[in-house]
């Protein structure tokens, strides 16, 4: 009998909570071991029960406890918690399993394709001109170090071969290993000594590729081009971007020198997988040319290597991968910025760039399928080349970030110190555009080296000299774009040009070329709602049009954390799918096309939940087979931390951008009728959030108060301050330790305030919010993420957070309105879905959660004891070990936290 995904998820999770166990005792003795088993059945007989008589034994348990073993407690259920995870995952590899039988894999799309007229050929055809492009950054929602991740990637590999154990040998070894690395992870430190710097966070990122993209992502181009029957090989359509090194805004510690070692660190990891993959294939081609025949391009190439060994005289294959192992090794020292000796004693000149490596191993490959015929299109030489297609010499594409009001004030700085212009600052938008366009359209150069400019604009410069130095080094792929950060006015893109201008970035001239380009990032309301217009402005320039003009299309950025935060999720979620529905037409009516980039966190609050459903809910004609989305914080780690997991998660977000560019047109009602329906919701919604968060007095003192968000900005997660300036108030607050306090508290606030409100005012009746549920992907994903958010709530948790704000009114009063709008919700939801109760009809999703609450909730409780510890002047270490432990735990239990 088959298990169901809850019944896997128990059993696997009841056996490794056995062997943590085991360790427990053996290591810390039966004594503690019964403590915390203690503590874990009464929190799980409340759960099961609702008996107020097992809360108050829990709370007794838990009140009992010492300040060292409130430590050891805290560490064990944070273990437990991310114990249940690798379960998780190794359920959610098991389900990779059954490959094509799931709806989010191509093969699936192409079976529903198929029954709508679109046959493979299309889609290869589709994917010419496609790209999808995930793209990691580093803002701070990861709690877990490195070297735990390490551990849990570990055990769950034990766990695996535990599970395909084929006699009771292989078990007990696998078992024991698998003490092993409990025992190990047991023993390890889950929170970092020191806040990680950015060369950590490079590490981080990197480790990402070398364990996980240059493996797998060759592999899948392999799969899907089976799957589709495809006579040439695929486009390069799915690469892998970052942010890590070349996001500057907010984050004083990213400068040029960290951008020089982001680019080198990466370009070392690709090169040392070309060399190892090289060897492999060196050691494997062994073909005699006495035996094989092979083509004059390939014995030139053998000719060219140098190698002139008896040993290999008559073996060209390995002679010619010589010459290119010799000639890539000799390029290592200048990409990479390591100087190290060169294990190949052959002659060779550096290889001027990636294609021309590519060229060499394509004359390999082709001499073998000619003479050896197709089965040779597959292997290891294929899915190299394919590497070297998607990874170059850069390994991930950079993108250059910065806030619009550095540019203004360094562009300020550059016009005054040569003479142009003393007072750009004040000037308004059509005078900014006009002198900004008059200096675009001459060569001359604004900064001297003689002059004495402000550190900012020293930084900024040096900058984007080492943006040129990579693109001239790395390739044109390096770096190809510059996010431009609040994005309020065209003369916001226009300075960036102007700066691109000072190092060679922008030629001017007769036919103006870019060679990095300018792209807007519109984060609040206002911005999205401002977007269309500010686009129609900029595309209508002469000089814009010039720079497009050769890949006619346009990129905007729009960001869900900032809106999300600013307005609600409601209002957040509709003005980003008008925004979205605008700026195709605004593009389209400038002869472009749109590419979206979804700047996505990994909550709710921040445009998080499942890709697949995401992209069949976004406005249809807003994808066309290009979009960018950003993979931030834990859900990195959750998605690209494991091989097999990885290639999932590149499949399925191939998968719902294919389906939501080719399908036909949906039979959902008008778009009219809808968005009537969600102008009035989104009204609001905005009304409710705003007058809860801007205008009730006291609001961000209690948020302060009721929430660890001081205790995070302690944590060492991120370089990046969580603040951008130094007063308390809700706008200088970050969007990532806004989300992320309020799920530590498990209010969950930005995932869900407000829509009770939204359908009491706005005048649809349930009837028709039932309708637009059941026919609208739109409707229907917004209410699925919300009620994921819902059920990971807990009003009354959350009432325990508020009784750490000292004005008890203001608590009472606020907690009040948190409450009374929670009940609202959740009423609203349950009659629009048609449920009884939260998750009814996903009851796989429902007893996930539920099974994890038993551990969550005591941390909570003991959070809560300890913050007030610390408020009240406990200066003891082990109270604020006793705090990061408890956040690490719920964020593992929680897992989509920030």
């Amino acid at each position: 009998m088959i298990q169901s995904l809850p019944d896997q998820l128990r059993s696997s999770v009841r056996f490794l909570g056995r062997i943590l166990g085991d360790v427990i005792k053996a290591q810390d003795g039966e004594a503690l071991f019964n403590r915390i088993e203690e503590i874990r059945q009464a929190s799980v007989a409340f759960h099961r029960d609702a008996d107020p008589q097992s809360a108050e034994l829990l709370e007794r348990r838990l009140a009992g406890l010492s300040l060292p073993d409130t430590v050891r407690f805290a560490h064990s259920f944070a273990c437990f918690l991310q114990i249940t995870n690798i379960a998780e995952d190794q359920i959610q590899r098991r389900r990779g399993q059954a490959g094509d039988a799931r709806d989010d894999t191509l093969a699936g799309v192409l079976r529903t394709l198929k029954d709508e007229g679109v046959d493979p050929e299309q889609v290869v055809a589709f994917l010419r001109d496609a790209l999808i492009a995930p793209v990691l950054t580093a803002h701070p929602t990861e709690v877990r170090r490195k070297s735990v991740l390490d551990r849990t990637h570990a055990i769950g590999a034990d766990l695996d071969a535990f599970e395909h154990a084929r006699s009771d040998d292989e078990r007990e070894q696998a078992e024991a290993e698998l003490l092993r690395q409990v025992s190990i992870f047991w023993r390890t430190r889950l929170l970092r000594n020191a806040k990680p710097g950015v060369g950590d966070e490079i590490e981080t990122a990197v480790s990402y590729f070398e364990r996980s993209f240059l493996i797998e992502l060759p592999k899948l181009y392999a799969h899907w081009a089976r799957r589709l029957h495809a006579a040439e090989p695929l486009p390069s359509f799915l690469r892998v971007g970052s942010w890590v090194g070349g996001d500057r805004d907010g984050n004083p510690f990213v400068t040029a020198e960290v951008l020089r070692h982001a680019l080198a660190r990466q370009s070392r990891a690709a090169l040392q997988y070309y060399l190892g993959r090289l060897r492999a294939l060196g050691a494997e081609l062994s073909l005699s040319g006495d035996l094989a025949q092979i083509t004059p391009e390939l014995q030139a190439l053998a000719e060219r290597s140098g190698d002139n060994s008896a040993h290999r005289v008559d073996e060209p294959y390995r002679r010619a991968l010589g010459g290119v192992f010799g000639r890539l090794e000799a390029s290592y020292p200048r990409l990479t910025l390591d100087a190290r000796a060169p294990s190949s004693s052959l002659p060779a000149e550096p290889y001027s760039g990636p294609d021309a490596f590519r060229r060499d191993l394509q004359i390999v490959q082709d001499s073998l399928v000619a003479k050896q015929g197709p089965r040779f299109t597959e292997g290891p030489l294929p899915e190299l080349l394919r590497a070297i297609d998607c990874f170059g010499f850069h390994l991930a594409t950079i993108d250059l970030r910065q806030n619009s009001a550095v540019h203004a004030r360094v562009v300020a700085e550059l016009l005054a110190g040569a003479g142009v212009c003393t007072a750009y600052e004040e000037l308004d938008e059509q005078a900014r555009c006009d002198l900004l366009l008059g200096e675009l359209g001459h060569g001359r150069l604004l900064f001297s080296p003689f002059a004495a400019y402000s550190e900012e604009t020293q930084r900024e410069y040096a900058v984007l000299q080492v943006a040129g130095e990579a693109r001239r080094l790395y390739g044109p792929e390096a770096i190809k774009a510059y996010i431009v950060s609040n994005t309020t006015s065209v003369s916001d893109l226009l300075e960036v040009y102007l700066l691109l201008k000072e190092v060679g970035l922008f030629h001017p001239g007769p036919q103006p070329r870019a060679d990095v380009l300018a792209e807007p990032l519109f984060e609040t309301i206002a911005d999205l709602r401002a977007a269309p217009q500010t686009m129609r402005d900029y595309l209508s320039l002469p000089l814009v049009a010039a720079l497009l003009s050769e890949q006619r299309l346009q990129e905007v950025m729009i960001g869900y954390s900032d809106s999300n935060k600013d307005g609600s999720y409601l209002t957040s979620t509709w003005e980003l799918h008008q925004a979205s529905k605008a700026l195709a037409t605004v593009t389209q009516d400038a002869g472009l096309r749109l590419q979206l980039f979804h700047g996505r966190g990994g909550a709710v609050g921040r445009g998080g939940g499942s890709s697949f459903d995401a992209l069949l809910a976004q406005p249809e004609g807003t994808i066309g087979g290009r979009i960018r989305v950003t993979e931030q914080g834990e859900v990195v780690a959750n998605k690209y931390a494991d091989p097999q997991l990885t290639r999932q998660s590149l499949e399925t977000l191939t998968a719902g951008v294919l389906l939501a560019s080719l399908r036909r047109p949906s039979n959902a009602p008008p778009a009219a009728v809808n968005g009537e329906v969600m102008d009035a919701l989104a009204a609001a919604a905005f009304s409710s959030y705003r007058k809860l968060t801007r205008e009730t007095p006291g609001f961000v003192e209690y948020f302060y108060s009721a929430t660890p968000i001081n205790e995070i900005m302690e944590l060492n997660i991120g370089s990046r301050p969580a603040q951008r300036q130094g007063r308390r108030s809700i706008d200088g607050l970050r969007a990532i330790p806004w989300v992320f306090s309020w799920s530590q508290s498990r209010t969950m606030l930005p995932g869900w305030y407000g829509f009770g409100s939204a359908v009491e005012a706005a005048g649809a009746s349930i009837d028709q919010l039932r309708e637009l549920y059941e026919t609208w992907p739109f409707f229907n994903t917004t209410l699925a993420n919300m009620e994921m958010v819902l059920a990971k709530g807990d009003m009354n948790i959350a009432r325990r957070y508020a009784g750490l704000v000292e004005d008890r009114p203001l608590a009472d009063n606020i907690f009040g309105l948190i409450r009374a709008e929670w009940d609202r919700t959740c009423e609203a939801v349950l009659a629009i879905t048609g449920q009884s109760v939260l998750l009814e009809k996903n009851p796989d999703l429902a007893e996930i959660i539920r099974s994890r609450l038993p551990y969550i909730d005591p941390l909570n409780h003991l959070q809560i004891e300890l913050i007030r510890r610390r408020r009240m002047g406990d200066a003891d270490a082990a109270v604020r070990e006793g705090v990061h432990l408890t956040i690490n735990g719920v964020a593992a239990g929680l897992r989509n936290s920030g």
